[in-house]
């Protein structure tokens, strides 16, 4: 084993009679360096973005949500309410009633999603520590209701936290015919901002919080709720405790973790993830085809050389791993190389943010990275398979020629 690798790097390294031989090794250790450096930019951006999006979506969306197969809104069971708070792992949970509703600020209208939900529901997400401005307070010390609404509900309409203008709510009556445009269709209630919350600006142009009591006035409900959001202890495992939700609230009810929540979402950043993997793969393999023309070439020029170490008692074998080893060094210098400038280029972006985010956004400023082991072990199996095989087709036919000429 040690012979034929000390051979394969003298002839990688030396001084060939064609400097095209070199120019083209060159070329090959270059293009599989510059394909590992971008496969582990790409995957460390996804990375990065994943994190981002989960951090984001964990701020606002519950450990768990119950909601009701069939139907939209549903009386929730005092019995399994009871039971649901003694369940290992669950800290709290929190009513929710939501809908789309007209808001009016002064002159300017806009439609939004109400949600509402209990006087604590803080506890149950992380959005009083995404507060842009005020306190995140729907009850006040002496019962006042207040609203809390998205920083992009808050720049269509012009809000802001004075109690001058009152944010008006208008939603349709259940009883009320669609077709009429009378005014006497819509139930209306006024409320005042509190606090203005920023998250991410899809959800936060179409999002407001107001106490449960006042959303059951509008939509005419009485205990109706639309879902149950609960909060899990921390520690808890949500693969552990799903089950048991479920169990207990039965088929009647599905139940979903912050993932099946946004499910679609993250199914598609993992397709783009894979699909970019995938095409640059097949550039790298591409790329590779200059190792396929630099063995093939050297393995023309080495002709004498098979033949001397014929002499010398070297069999088809020994001869054939020289060669398939020159191949295999170009691949893994290249590997090495492009994982080393791939690791350097991902910590100068994470040190000094050198690409930065087009549009505004109060989360980051430049394109977030994060760099795993497993993406570089992925990457470097990867380069070292396509090497492998773009050694192997120059050293298997293109040997078998001179090896039997030289017998």
């Amino acid at each position: 084993m040690k012979l034929p690798l000390y051979i394969a790097r003298r002839y990688l390294f030396a001084k060939k009679s064609r400097n095209t031989i070199n120019v083209i090794s060159t070329i090959s250790v270059v293009g599989v360096s510059v394909g590992t450096l971008a496969l582990i930019i790409i995957l460390s951006v996804f990375n990065g973005l994943d994190e981002m999006v989960r951090s984001i979506f964990g701020t606002f969306d519950p450990d768990l949500e119950i909601r009701v197969v069939e139907g939209k809104v549903f009386i929730p069971d005092e019995s399994k309410i009871a039971s649901l708070v003694e369940l290992k792992g669950v800290a709290g949970y929190s009513m929710v009633l939501e809908e789309n509703a007209l808001l009016r600020y002064g002159d300017k209208q806009y439609i939004a999603t109400v949600k509402g939900v209990e006087d604590d529901y803080s506890k149950i997400t992380g959005l009083d520590s995404v507060m842009a401005d005020g306190e995140f307070v729907l009850r006040g010390q002496n019962g006042r209701e207040f609203a809390v609404v998205g920083l992009g509900v808050s720049n269509n309409l012009g809000i802001g936290l004075r109690f001058l203008t009152p944010l008006n709510i208008y939603v349709p009556k259940r009883t009320g015919r669609a077709s009429s445009l009378n005014t006497d269709t819509f139930i209306r209630e006024y409320i005042f901002p509190s606090g203005i919350f920023s998250v991410e600006q899809e959800f936060d142009s179409r999002h407001v919080f107001i106490p449960i009591s006042m959303m059951r006035r509008l939509l005419e409900y009485d205990r109706e709720i639309t879902s149950i959001e609960l909060k899990l202890l921390p520690g808890a495992e949500v693969d552990r405790v799903q089950p048991m939700v479920e169990e207990l609230f039965g088929e009647a009810f599905t139940v979903k973790n912050k993932f099946q929540q946004q499910e679609i979402f993250y199914k598609v950043m993992k397709s783009e993830k894979l699909a970019i993997f995938v095409i640059l793969s097949f550039i790298l393999l591409i790329a590779s085809f200059n190792v396929i023309g630099s063995l093939t070439m050297l393995i023309i020029e080495k002709e004498k050389d098979i033949g001397i170490l014929r002499s010398l008692g070297a069999n088809n074998k020994l001869i054939r791993k020289i060669f398939l080893f020159e191949g295999w060094l170009i691949s893994v210098i290249g590997a090495v190389a492009g994982l080393l400038s791939g690791a350097f280029v991902c910590w100068l972006q994470l040190r000094f943010g050198l690409v930065k985010l087009q549009g505004e956004t109060l989360i980051m400023d430049a394109y977030p990275v994060a760099m795993k082991f497993i993406d570089f072990l992925m990457v470097l199996a990867t380069v070292l398979t396509i090497g492998f095989w773009a050694a192997w087709y120059p050293v298997r036919y293109m040997s078998r020629k001179f090896l039997t000429k030289n017998q």
